[in-house]
């Protein structure tokens, strides 16, 4: 009994909880109620399973994760022309630096947000440094309409303009607040919302979801690094989450040589 009790909490657990345990199970009311009964009273008897499930979930998780993440690595060279060399896509600092970051991104994930200064800074530290920026519009309609916005702010040459001061408006965004950042920019605004709605910047956000989703990627930022030139998995760096200046100092440093 023992045994059958912990496989259903952990059934449970590894399926957020959400759907019943038995859900996939022909039973009737009376022999669910009769189950759910005997794991109620097991479970205040013996509570310290469901933090043995969890911790076993975690674990598993973080190794998956850790899976993913070499995976990436191992196959990312046969996406550097996608990452480094796609010619619609925003750039910004020296378009002929000789390293290339690339950083997907979300404009309302808070650690999108956190990176920010941090790229400024690295910006104005690495003459031979070019950033790319891949929108990668996970959080919502918001985002979706935040990202569009950005592309077609790119079309009028004031993207990084327009992208600073989203990422320093206040949160949760929302249409006024993206179009009033598009204002401060200094962009024509009509002609921005007429862009937005283009089969060019429909198209490209296409790509960029089309991109992360081959490689893996699950969820903001993630950055890739490497000599703008590179093509082998081996000289391009993957870095999955935010990182201080010091670590993407590093990071571009270890690119360059």
């Amino acid at each position: 009994m023992k045994r059958f009790v912990k496989a259903a909490i952990a059934a449970a657990l590894v399926t957020t909880v959400a759907t019943p345990v038995f859900a996939a199970v022909s039973v009737s009311p009376q022999e669910r109620a009769k189950i759910e009964s005997v794991v109620h009273d097991y479970l205040l008897q013996k509570p310290e399973v469901i933090m043995q499930a969890v911790q076993e979930l975690q674990k598993r998780q973080y190794q998956q994760a850790e899976s993913t993440i070499k995976s990436t690595q191992k196959n990312v060279g046969q996406f550097a022309n996608a990452l480094f060399r796609t010619s619609s896509d925003p750039v910004v600092g020296n378009a002929d630096g000789t390293v290339t970051v690339v950083e997907f991104f979300d404009y309302q994930c808070p650690h999108c947000i956190d990176m920010a200064p941090v790229i400024d800074a690295i910006m104005k530290s690495n003459s031979n440094v070019r950033f790319v920026f891949k929108e990668f519009p996970i959080r919502g309609e918001m985002s979706d309409f935040a990202a569009r916005a950005a592309l077609a702010a790119n079309m009028q040459g004031k993207y990084y303009e327009f992208h600073h001061a989203v990422l320093t408006a206040k949160q949760p965004l929302t249409q006024d607040t993206v179009m009033q950042a598009a204002k401060d920019a200094g962009l024509d605004i009509d002609k921005l919302k007429k862009d937005m709605d283009s089969d060019a910047v429909k198209n490209q956000l296409k790509s960029n979801v089309k991109l992360a989703q081959d490689l893996k990627l699950f969820g903001t930022p993630a950055f890739f690094i490497g000599k703008t030139d590179a093509k082998a998995s081996s000289n391009i760096a993957y870095v999955p989450g935010g990182m201080n200046q010091n670590q993407l100092q590093g990071a571009i440093d270890n690119a360059g040589k």
